[in-house]
C-alpha cells in the first residue's frame, strides 16, 4: 500500500495530534514547521487540527524534520471508544471543570493507548489474571466490603498483612494499567475498562501516597465489582451516594487493614504498657500506608478505640507529618513516578531491539529527545541485569 492510500485511511485529527506532539518534543513551532513544507502557518494550524489532509510528500518531510520515521504517524492502533465519550456519558460536569479534567482524561487515555501498543510492539501482552465480577447483592453494605476484600486477598496471597507494594499488586498481579498524573485537587481517580486496554487506572499524583493508595483501593472495588461502569472520582460528585459507591469507600479499610491482621497487632501493641497509646496509633498508621485518620476510625468502628477519637485528636491540632518525624517513622514505601514499571520496561526494550526510534522512545516515556538519549546512554550502561529486578527510571519531564 502507497504513503498516499495510508494517509487516505487515517483519522486527520489523529494524524495531527501526532504531528503536533513530534513538533513540540523538536522545540519548533508551528511557523517553522510550516516552512519545512512550503507553506502558511495557517495551513500547518489546518494539518494539526486535522481540518486539511496531510500530501505525503509533506508527511515525509516533516518526518524527517522531526527526526522520526514515517511509520511512527501511520501505524496502525486498535478502534477504542474515548475515555472521554465514556465520562461523558456518565458524569455531567459544569463547563470549567470539563476544562479542567478534560486534558487529563485525554493524557490517561494516550497513555493506555501506548501501553498497548508497546505490549504488542513487543509482542508481549500482559498478563491479566481478573477474578469474575464479584456479586454480594445478598449481603449488608459492609459486609460485602469485608467479603470481596478477604477473598481476594486469599486469591492473591496476600496473607492479613499490610500492602506496601499495592500499585506494583495492582500492575503485575491482577494485570491492571496504573499511572500517576496531576489532576486537580479535588480529583482522586480516574476508572475505565476497556475489552482491549482491560482495566486502567489514573491516580491524582498530587495527593500524599496514603491516600494513593486509599484511591487505588477504591478504583480496586470498582474493578472487582462494577467493572464495566467508568468512575471519575472527585470531592462533592454526590447529594446521596449510590450503594456502589458506599461499597467502593468502604472496601479500602478491609483491603489495607484486614481485620484478623489488625486484632493481632494491636493487641500486641496494647500488652507492652498495658493501653493503646497516640505513638501506637501513629505507628500502627505507618505500618499498614493509611492515614491516621482512616487508622483511628477502622478501630473506633471495631470498639477498640472510643468513639470521637480522631476528631479530638484533629481538634486538638495534631500536625501529623511533624510527630511522624520526631518519632523517624519512615514514610509509606512507594513508587511516585506516573509511568508503571512495566511500561517502562517495554519501552526500554523495544529501544534496545531497535523496534522503536529514539524519538518515539521519547514520546513513550514523555520526554525530550535530549531526556531521551541520556537515558537510552544509561541503559546500554547498566544493561546487565535489567531483566532480574524492578527498575524504575527517574524521568525528568520533557
Amino acid at each position: 500500500m502507497t504513503t498516499a492510500n495510508v494517509l487516505d485511511s487515517i483519522d486527520p485529527r489523529r494524524l495531527g495530534d501526532l504531528l503536533q506532539q513530534a513538533r513540540k518534543k523538536m522545540g519548533m513551532t508551528q511557523a517553522d514547521a510550516a516552512r519545512v513544507i512550503d507553506a502558511a502557518r495557517t495551513t500547518l494550524v489546518a494539518i494539526e487540527k486535522g481540518e486539511r489532509r496531510l500530501k505525503p510528500n509533506e508527511l515525509i518531510q516533516l518526518a524527517r524534520a522531526y527526526g522520526r520515521s514515517v511509520s511512527d504517524f501511520v501505524r496502525p492502533t486498535p478502534a477504542i471508544e474515548p475515555f472521554e465519550v465514556q465520562f461523558r456519558a456518565v458524569y455531567h460536569r459544569q463547563e470549567q471543570e470539563e476544562l479542567q479534567i478534560n486534558p487529563v482524561i485525554e493524557h490517561f487515555e494516550q497513555l493506555c493507548r501506548n501501553y498497548l501498543e508497546l505490549e504488542q510492539i513487543m509482542d508481549a501482552p500482559m498478563t491479566r489474571t481478573y477474578p469474575p465480577e464479584y456479586r454480594c447483592n445478598t449481603l449488608p453494605l459492609e459486609a460485602a466490603a469485608e467479603n470481596i476484600a478477604l477473598a481476594e486477598r486469599q486469591r492473591l496471597g496476600l496473607g492479613d498483612g499490610p500492602l506496601p507494594l499495592l500499585r506494583d499488586i495492582l500492575e503485575i498481579s491482577v494485570g491492571i494499567r496504573v499511572f500517576y498524573l496531576k489532576m486537580p485537587p479535588k480529583y482522586s481517580e480516574i476508572y475505565s475498562y476497556d475489552s482491549q486496554l482491560g482495566a486502567c487506572m489514573a491516580i491524582n499524583q498530587n495527593h500524599y501516597e496514603e491516600r494513593r493508595r486509599w484511591s487505588m483501593a477504591h478504583g480496586y472495588l470498582h474493578f472487582l465489582a462494577h467493572r464495566h461502569k467508568p468512575v471519575l472520582d472527585f470531592d462533592g460528585q454526590y447529594q446521596r451516594r449510590p450503594e456502589s459507591e458506599q461499597l467502593a469507600e468502604s472496601f479500602p479499610k478491609y483491603f489495607l487493614m484486614p481485620t484478623s491482621g489488625l486484632l493481632r497487632r494491636f493487641n500486641d501493641m496494647s500488652s507492652v504498657h498495658g493501653k493503646f497509646t497516640t505513638t501506637n496509633l501513629f505507628t500502627l498508621a505507618n505500618y499498614y500506608g493509611v492515614s491516621l485518620e482512616a487508622l483511628a476510625n477502622r478501630l473506633e468502628d471495631l470498639a477498640l478505640l472510643p468513639t470521637g477519637s480522631w476528631a479530638r485528636l484533629r481538634d486538638r491540632g495534631i500536625k501529623v507529618r511533624k510527630v511522624q518525624q520526631d518519632l523517624g517513622l519512615q514514610e509509606t514505601a512507594h513508587r511516585s513516578d506516573q509511568l508503571p514499571v512495566h511500561y517502562q520496561h517495554l519501552a526500554i526494550d523495544a529501544l534496545e531491539q531497535g523496534k522503536i526510534t529514539e524519538g518515539r522512545f521519547a514520546d513513550f516515556l514523555e520526554v525530550d529527545r535530549l531526556e531521551a538519549r541520556r537515558i537510552a546512554e544509561e541503559l546500554r550502561n547498566h544493561s546487565a541485569g535489567i531483566d532480574d529486578e524492578i527498575i524504575s527510571l527517574e524521568l525528568r519531564p520533557a
